[in-house]
């Protein structure tokens, strides 16, 4: 069965690769939805998967790449939207 979340990551989450390592995770868990940055520095996401690859992801989420300092992740369930693959939207 299939959940969904989407939300945002607050704190030092742009120029630190934070996308692309969210993507190759979220591929390598064969999680679906996109992520992108927003113009107040927060990284937003949609995520659709199972449950225990959403908990993998919510997991590193708290941490990020390792430059990255995240201060806030806040993620609220929703409605899956269905969509194929994981994406870095611009």
């Amino acid at each position: 069965m299939s959940s969904a979340m989407r939300g945002r990551v607050r704190g030092l989450v742009q120029g630190v690769c934070f996308r692309a390592e969210t993507c190759r995770l979220a591929r390598r868990l064969e999680l679906r939805g996109w992520v992108r940055n927003c113009e107040n520095g927060d990284v937003e996401l949609l995520i659709a998967g199972t449950e225990p690859a959403l908990e993998q992801m919510q997991v590193w989420l708290h941490q990020g790449p390792a430059d990255a300092r995240v201060e806030a992740v806040e993620l609220q369930r929703c409605e899956d939207p269905g969509m194929p693959g994981f994406d870095i939207r611009y």
